[in-house]
């Protein structure tokens, strides 16, 4: 009797053992835009993970769509609870205008493949500028915004969503927007001016429509001759879902039969 209970755990205990498996997590962004890049920099951005399950995570290969990005990662097993990273490094040099990557994960998780996304626009290096001088500046046009992000938590899936800033002149001179750039075709702006009289503001709507399913975080970048303030970033972000409508509950049966016909 005593043997045959030792069996049994023994048998559970292995077949526990061949149901245990790593389950891999980010607890970074899954996709990653840089903005602006100037050209010659190496722009590099760690992915970090998790291993939420119950056994090690190694990861077999890691390999990324073009050889301008170099993806380096933990190499060691990832034990249950512990953390990890995958750095993609994109080379910019010679590569002018946008660019859009991926890297691909393969691991024995439960989950074995994973993708991840860097983008961005490589842009020529500035020449040095002459430094201005303090009643220069003064006389300068001179940018602000309201605000530079905004979320727009869930979006259904195909739906473009659009926000208002203001942006105001309060420098001495006239503003001038001269470009709008991001690395998606995601955001389209529309402004009624791209020049800003000083002590005027104008309203700028912008219109998002995210690319992935998930989490997404675009930045548009706004060119200007603020000397201050030559670019300005803005970001913004939601989480694309399949539909927002909520599942109506079924509704029990009027015509119920009497119990016991």
């Amino acid at each position: 009797m005593i043997k045959r209970i030792a069996s049994v755990a023994f048998l559970s205990f292995l077949t526990l053992g061949a149901f245990a498996q790593g389950a891999f997590k980010f607890t970074s962004e899954d996709k990653h835009d840089f903005g602006i890049v100037e050209e010659g920099i190496q722009a590099e951005y760690d992915f970090e993970f998790e291993n939420s399950g119950d056994a090690p995570i190694v990861l077999t290969d890691v390999r990324a769509s073009c050889g301008c990005t170099t993806p380096s990662w933990t190499k060691d097993p990832i034990p249950p609870g512990g953390k990890g990273s995958i750095k993609a490094s994109y080379n910019s040099s010679g590569r002018i205008g946008v660019f859009n990557k991926s890297i691909t994960i393969t691991s024995n998780s439960s989950e074995p493949s994973k993708v991840v996304y860097i983008k961005g626009i490589v842009v020529k290096k500035e020449e040095p500028k002459v430094a201005l001088t303090p009643k220069e500046l003064k006389a300068a046009p001179k940018f602000s915004l309201d605000k530079n992000t905004h979320s727009f938590g869930k979006i259904e899936r195909g739906q473009k969503v659009a926000q208002k800033f203001t942006v105001k002149n309060i420098g001495k001179a006239p503003l001038a927007l001269s470009s709008f750039q991001s690395a998606c075709s995601c955001i389209n702006h529309t402004l009624a001016s791209d020049t800003i009289a000083p002590g005027k503001s104008a309203v700028l709507e912008l219109t998002y429509n995210p690319t992935f399913d998930g989490k997404n975080s675009d930045i548009l970048t706004i060119f200007t001759n603020d000397p201050s303030n030559p670019r300005v970033i803005v970001t913004l972000s939601g989480e694309v879902v399949e539909s927002l409508s909520t599942p109506t509950p079924l509704k029990e049966e009027k015509n119920t039969v009497p119990f016991g016909k």
